[in-house]
């Protein structure tokens, strides 16, 4: 399910903003040409002369955390009509800290548009006032301000964890969903090269984007970095679900989803055992019908009383004894076509001689898109991690992504074990 994160608390502004700044030593009156070293404090905004007492007022009310003197002292410089930068900038800051103090998120906003618009504002403080004014424009839902805001705090350096995840959004809900969906990629890989695990709303926001504006392909390059990042069975479904709902009537194409649906133990569903046995009877894989209805057996989805499973153990149970020994058989043996090289090796993979389809998928797999990918898949079951990377670099065309799902599954660490091979039928 696709949730909304939370825009930044106004307790964390003032945890940040009223610490750093309700410490700060009162302005000094302005001088005809401040000192280099001063002009980098953030203490150190010029005030004019004639504003400088209506600026101690309101640091002494500040500092005692008096909000009655300090309102009242605001509104005395506000009076006093104040039009140099610097003063301006100090009667902002101290609306800030009113509204800090008295939690008042409305103040807040107002102090620090403010104090941002004088353009005097000390450079260390830009990527936090720019931050804080974007997160209280993203809870009034004024996204173009808060795109404009949470970019120039990014621009200012600034650090804070949250601030591409709500830039992600204002994009997006500014009707800026290309310029999100980059910006989310942009972070995960950034996170991904700082050794961190990305948020997951990176990944949920843009995804929900994309699917609302019905743009599938770029929704599943989306997900697909998701299950890199979260390689967990219900991610895995819910990317592999988007497939099967891609391929249509493809029951090949069907078939192949289907699969690696069942390697990543994504398969929850009663119907999706179904459909996937309906899949392979219909291609002729008893052996691998046999794999799957066990398969869902073990994993609890269904019973073994269940009648409609156990009519059709019943009936490709006997298919599956009477076709392994043929298809050992056929294994050794130079195939007659391509085609029943890869039909023969399609099969041996359903009763789990991996192995054994390797080669054959190897004789054909340069002329055969199909085969080259079936290859990287018996080669991931086999535990070849390294050749089936390599196989499924070269597939092309509609199984590309598959291709590019499966090699996520065979680097994850977190990767599923291999599909157990069915287990061989007694003989009599």
């Amino acid at each position: 399910m696709f949730t909304r994160f939370r825009q930044k608390p106004a307790t964390a502004m003032a945890a940040i903003l009223g610490v750093a700044l309700m410490a700060s030593a009162a302005p000094a009156a302005a001088k005809d040409k401040p000192k280099k070293e001063e002009a980098g404090k953030g203490t150190d905004v010029p005030v004019s002369k004639g504003f400088s007492p209506a600026v101690k007022k309101m640091y002494e009310a500040s500092t005692a955390k008096d909000a009655a003197a300090l309102q009242a002292a605001i509104a005395e410089a506000q009076a006093a009509n104040p039009t140099e930068a610097g003063d301006r900038y100090w009667l902002g800051h101290y609306r800030l800290q009113l509204g800090i103090l008295t939690k008042d998120t409305a103040a807040q906003a107002q102090g620090l548009d403010e104090v941002l618009a004088t353009g005097v504002a000390p450079a260390e403080m830009l990527g936090v006032y720019n931050f804080y004014s974007g997160n209280f424009a993203y809870g009034a839902k004024d996204y173009a301000k808060a795109v404009q805001r949470l970019e120039a705090a990014k621009a200012a350096g600034s650090k804070e964890p949250s601030l591409s995840l709500l830039l992600v959004d204002s994009y997006i809900n500014n009707n800026q969903v290309d310029q999100g969906v980059a910006l989310a990629k942009e972070a995960i890989e950034a996170s991904r090269a700082a050794g961190q695990r990305p948020s997951e709303e990176l990944y949920v926001r843009p995804a929900k984007a994309l699917q609302a504006a019905k743009r599938t392909n770029e929704l599943l390059d989306i997900l697909t970095l998701r299950v890199r990042d979260f390689p967990q069975p219900a991610i895995w479904r819910n990317t592999l679900y988007i497939l099967l709902q891609q391929a249509g009537g493809d029951k090949d194409m069907n078939l192949d989803i289907l699969r690696l649906m069942r390697a990543t133990n994504a398969m929850t569903e009663r119907g999706e055992y179904l459909e996937y046995a309906a899949l392979a009877t219909e291609a002729g894989y008893p052996g691998e019908v046999v794999a799957v209805v066990e398969h869902g057996i073990a994993a609890k989805v269904f019973t073994d009383k269940d009648e409609r499973f156990a009519t059709i153990l019943e009936a490709q149970k006997n298919r599956a004894a009477s076709d392994r020994a043929g298809l050992l058989a056929d294994a050794s043996k130079p195939p007659a076509t391509p085609k029943a090289a890869r039909a023969t090796a399609d099969a041996l993979v359903g009763i789990g001689e991996y192995a054994k389809a390797i080669p054959l998928y190897q004789g054909v797999a340069a002329s055969d898109p199909v085969a080259q990918y079936r290859l990287g898949v018996a080669q991931a079951l086999a535990g070849q991690k390294d050749a089936a990377v390599a196989s499924f670099a070269k597939v092309t065309g509609d199984r590309a992504r598959l291709a590019q799902l499966w090699t996520i599954n065979v680097q994850s660490p977190a990767a599923a074990p291999a599909a157990a091979p069915a287990p061989a039928p007694a003989t009599n």
